[in-house]
């Protein structure tokens, strides 16, 4: 399975016009991530006390990187289209959203915003709905679901064939990975998010299961992917790409939930206990959680 980015702009591997259509689309994904954080942050500084933190920026530009990475023609030197499609499920599906939900961006975005659009922002995160999706199990469902119905059945032959298809897949690989790492591990406030138990269940299971589904594509390497045209060696190596990489974005997961929970314990300690004021003791800033609670 080819780079959705390459298939569209049309390069199969060679020099010229499509190599730098290729180009000029994979810049322009990263830009349509990155830019509208910077506005947000340019925003924040304007409403809030305190300036936005420089490591959130970094972490979204990190994750913007990835994506931009993951559908440009860097991707063509991974000869083998198996091993080369894996690594774009790593990239979107789980590393550049991790990434990316660590740099903040609904605390950015209530921060940002005016008191009025503050509201509408906690009017739609307390909505059923997105209480729905954004709970662990359904995140984890659509996630890890996705990666089964893909490998499983005819998509991702036909992901192969076509190349909206194709591009839809890795757009389903970003949204719903972005949507896991939130549920699981980010540091926005969240009304009626779980706690660290579930949420911790929900990772394990997740990743227990994404780990068999890469066992299971490498024991039937010779009939796995359904009609995605690989040799068994392609699909044996792909296989180990999704295993062990996938251990490694789930550990670095793992350690941004517990990071939270502790921050989360100090936060509130701190609130317990409040230090002694005095000139050394820095103003308070807007507090843009409590309008999810009002």
């Amino acid at each position: 399975m080819s780079a959705p980015v390459l298939a569209a702009a049309g390069h199969h591997g060679g020099v010229g016009a499509p190599g730098v259509a290729a180009w000029l689309v994979a810049v322009l994904v990263a830009a349509a991530c990155a830019l509208p954080y910077a506005a947000g942050v340019a925003a924040y500084r304007t409403r809030m006390p305190r300036a936005w933190s420089p490591w959130r920026t970094a972490s979204w530009c990190a994750g913007a990187v990835g994506v931009g990475v993951a559908v440009s023609p860097v991707t063509a030197v991974v000869t083998d289209p198996a091993v080369r499609h894996m690594v774009q499920h790593l990239l979107l599906g789980m590393l550049a959203p991790l990434a990316l939900v660590l740099a903040a961006p609904v605390t950015l975005l209530l921060g940002a915003a005016s008191p009025r659009g503050r509201r509408r922002v906690a009017r739609v995160l307390r909505a059923r709905p997105v209480r729905v999706l954004t709970h662990p199990v359904t995140a984890a469902l659509l996630h890890v679901g996705g990666l089964v119905a893909l490998y499983l059945t005819p998509l991702y032959a036909l992901a192969a064939r076509d190349g909206v298809v194709h591009v839809l897949v890795l757009v389903h690989f970003l949204l719903a990975g972005s949507l896991f790492a939130w549920a699981v591990a980010g540091p926005d406030p969240a009304p009626h998010r779980p706690g660290l138990p579930t949420r911790l269940a929900v990772l394990v299971v997740a990743g227990g299961v994404h780990g068999a589904l890469a066992k299971l594509l490498y024991s039937r390497a010779g009939s796995l992917p359904a009609g995605g045209g690989h040799t068994a060696a392609q699909t044996e190596a792909a296989a180990q790409w999704m295993y062990y990489g996938g251990d490694v974005a789930e550990v670095l997961l793992a350690v941004a939930l517990f990071a939270g929970w502790y921050a989360a314990r100090d936060r509130s300690r701190r609130r317990r206990f409040p230090p002694a004021s005095g000139p050394d003791v820095p103003a308070p800033s807007v507090p843009v959680a409590r309008t999810l609670s009002t």
